[in-house]
């Protein structure tokens, strides 16, 4: 190996190149003008809509769920554990909320609509699932 290096300079030096002025004015204005490569950036995978979609009625549907829980466990009375009373004193009935014929009128569309809109959330979570392929 040292005897080809060897040879390369001696066949370097003996070859007899004159380098112009305008020459080297070139090569030296080439070299300063180059500029590293920047590397492109690659854009960020934008997610789909239905990807959206999906989070919104997941959304929907954990509220929805949330707000018929605390329904129904408002809806539950709670029990009343008879107190240990004084002698003589009297038993007096616990406070009952007024219900009026108004009051048991309203539940039930607030009920329909909540069947309506379950309904609603069932077609919509079909479509999104048809749409990404989920279905099996």
């Amino acid at each position: 190996m040292d005897k080809l290096k060897e040879a390369l300079r001696e066949d370097a030096a003996a070859i007899d190149a004159t380098v112009s002025t305008e020459l080297d004015n070139r090569i030296r204005a080439s070299l300063e003008g180059i500029q590293p490569e920047r590397p492109e950036q690659a854009p960020r995978p934008r997610r789909g809509i239905s990807m959206w979609w999906a989070s919104s009625l997941t959304g929907i549907a954990a509220a929805a769920a949330v707000i018929v829980a605390i329904n129904l466990s408002l809806n539950e009375a709670p029990e009343v554990t008879p107190t240990n009373t004084v002698a003589g004193a009297e038993n007096v009935p616990p406070v009952m909320p007024d219900l009026t014929a108004r009051a048991a009128v309203l539940a039930g569309p607030l009920e329909e609509e909540l069947e309506a809109l379950e309904s609603d959330l069932r077609k919509a979570e079909q479509a999104v699932r048809k749409e990404m392929g989920l279905d099996l």
